[in-house]
């Protein structure tokens, strides 16, 4: 008995792996096909969650859900609608004049490096940049083109989004009014021993990890703006959000972010560069060791290693939106296969630490 036990076990170790990897693919298939329709569902899922804590509150002032649901939407659109007359102007105004400087930056930033290499000639350096300047240039012109082609079809880029955009906010509604009976009727399929500790996990992963990357993103972006305005920085809003917007991506967003806005601020002015990037690093630090912490606890659950392999995975399957994902889909994963092994849900269930109560049982008439 004992060695059939240890040829199952081994067998499922051997198998594991396969299957892990042809699921994988599958998935990575079924996303090309319906990337359209998946990406807007999982967006509008994502939306009715986290509105889904205003219509909370609503709800304990006495009032009917559906009404909670008409208030909370009414007044995120006048947000979005009051953000697009004032705010996105003078960003897209900005981004439009950031390509267009982009081209002299280059040129300027050849000079610089001509400069430097006949000032390491005299000395009898053996440093030549030309090679560097060049695949330089022709990368960043490229990307240059890019945004330019793509510029083209502005206006039917617009109306798909303005298209996708409806149906978003349409399946947000239904999905706070009928989500939850959808929901628990499907979990409803899987066996108890699997579905309770599922059901709270996803809840608890995706609760922390949505709510604390857009809370450290806005800080990121509001914190930034300000010094960025002191600094006098050229297109010191776009640089703000785009570094805000990178925090989003978790473990090596930020690193991005920073380093392509001081990449580009070192085409024109290398001292302005290293400003920027000891604000931002500051502020960073500021962030993952004095906000981050009360906002999502310590990251106890999963590994940085595996944190970083999901999020490849996740990009590699779902693009941007794969990346958003991957962590809480990996803390998801990684709760509930601790929950059965010690057959006690209560044991772990988050990748996240967790202050609330996990007495309320899934699908107990919430």
């Amino acid at each position: 008995m004992r060695r059939s036990d240890s040829l199952q076990r081994w067998l499922i170790y051997g198998l594991s792996g396969p299957i892990i990897a042809l699921n994988v693919w599958l998935l990575s298939v079924l996303f090309t096909y319906f990337q359209h329709p998946i990406t807007i569902l999982s967006i509008a899922a994502i939306l009715a969650f986290l509105l889904n804590y205003p219509v909370k509150f609503f709800e304990r002032v006495r009032i009917s859900r559906t009404q909670a649901v008409i208030v909370v939407l009414l007044a995120t659109l006048t947000l979005l609608v009051v953000s697009g007359f004032t705010l996105v102007p003078i960003v897209i105004d900005q981004t439009i004049q950031l390509l267009n400087k982009i081209p002299g930056w280059l040129t300027a930033s050849q000079d610089n490096l001509v400069q430097f290499e006949a000032f390491a000639r005299k000395r009898r350096l053996p440093i030549d940049l030309r090679v560097v300047s060049t695949q330089i240039n022709t990368y960043i012109q490229n990307i240059v083109q890019q945004f330019a082609s793509g510029a083209v079809g502005f206006a039917g880029t617009l109306l798909s989004g303005v298209l996708n955009f409806v149906l978003v906010v349409v399946l947000a509604f239904y999905m706070l009014i009928y989500g939850d009976r959808v929901w628990l009727g499907l979990v409803s399929l899987l066996p108890t021993n699997i579905r309770n500790p599922l059901v709270t996990s996803l809840r608890l992963n995706f609760h922390y990890f949505f709510l604390s990357q857009i809370l450290l993103s806005l800080f990121m972006t509001v914190t930034l703006i300000p010094f960025f305005l002191i600094l006098n920085v050229p297109f010191g809003l776009v640089f703000a959000i785009l570094i805000g917007i990178s925090q989003l991506i978790p473990f090596i967003g930020a690193t991005l972010g920073i380093g392509l806005v001081t990449l580009l601020l070192l085409l024109q002015n290398w001292w302005l560069a290293i400003q920027v990037a000891l604000v931002a690093v500051l502020m960073q630090q500021v962030k993952d060791n004095l906000i981050a912490p009360k906002l999502i606890g310590d990251f106890i659950g999963l590994n940085p290693l595996w944190i970083f392999i999901s999020i490849l995975m996740g990009f590699e399957i779902a693009g941007l939106l794969g990346t958003l994902v991957a962590v809480p889909i990996a803390g998801t994963i990684k709760g509930v296969f601790d929950a059965l092994k010690n057959s006690k849900r209560e044991t772990f269930v988050s990748a996240f630490t967790s202050k609330r109560d996990s007495s309320t049982e899934p699908g107990s008439g919430e």
